[in-house]
């Protein structure tokens, strides 16, 4: 699904960024959007939390699985 990819891709923005700000206590959004405070930085730090609630309904979901393609019976 195109959601479940696009959540994925926040939520891993998300965590690299925070990895960033723990390891080297450098915020990559706000760096690039101009501060915490900025319009831009508030906006993806939105999106990223509202792709990580997203991805919580990730664990509780049923995922069906491919069918088994047929083998060719040997005669």
């Amino acid at each position: 699904m195109l959601l479940d990819k696009i959540a994925l891709i926040l939520v891993t923005i998300g965590a690299l960024n925070w990895g960033s700000i723990g390891l080297f206590k450098f915020d990559v959004v706000a760096w690039i959007f101009g501060g915490q405070a900025a319009v831009l930085s508030r906006i993806v730090y939105v999106l990223v939390a509202l792709a990580g609630v997203w991805c919580i309904s990730l664990l509780f979901r049923d995922t069906e699985m491919l069918p088994e393609p047929k083998r060719a019976e040997s005669t």
